[in-house]
């Protein structure tokens, strides 16, 4: 399970390493995947919460989205949130928290 998910982040990787404006159809594809396996994988498959809150959006409401961007980046110390800044860029990032502060697209539901 542990090599699976480190084969997976490295994949993640190296197909959102080039810069861009704008995140193509198959990037923000790959993002609603992680977001619904990887985060899942703590926060619920449905985002519902379960190791880790809800990342639903009525759950988030009171959340700044800087703070949002700010955990996903910096992941939170002593706990299972990892830092995701060595494989996310900021653009994919922005889009992880505009998914999770926007309705969940039917492909996350």
């Amino acid at each position: 399970m542990y090599v699976n998910r480190i084969l997976l982040l490295a994949l993640l990787c190296l197909l959102f390493m080039p810069a861009r404006a704008d995140l193509t159809k198959e990037q923000q594809a790959g993002l609603v995947h992680l977001l619904k396996h990887d985060c899942g994988s703590c926060h619920g498959m449905t985002l519902k919460g379960g190791l880790g809150p809800s990342l639903l959006p009525q759950d988030l409401r009171s959340r700044d989205p800087e703070y949002l961007q700010h955990i996903i980046s910096k992941g939170i110390s002593g706990t299972a949130m990892p830092p995701w800044e060595p494989l996310l860029q900021d653009d994919e990032i922005n889009y992880l928290v505009n998914i999770i502060l926007s309705p969940l697209p039917e492909t996350v539901q």
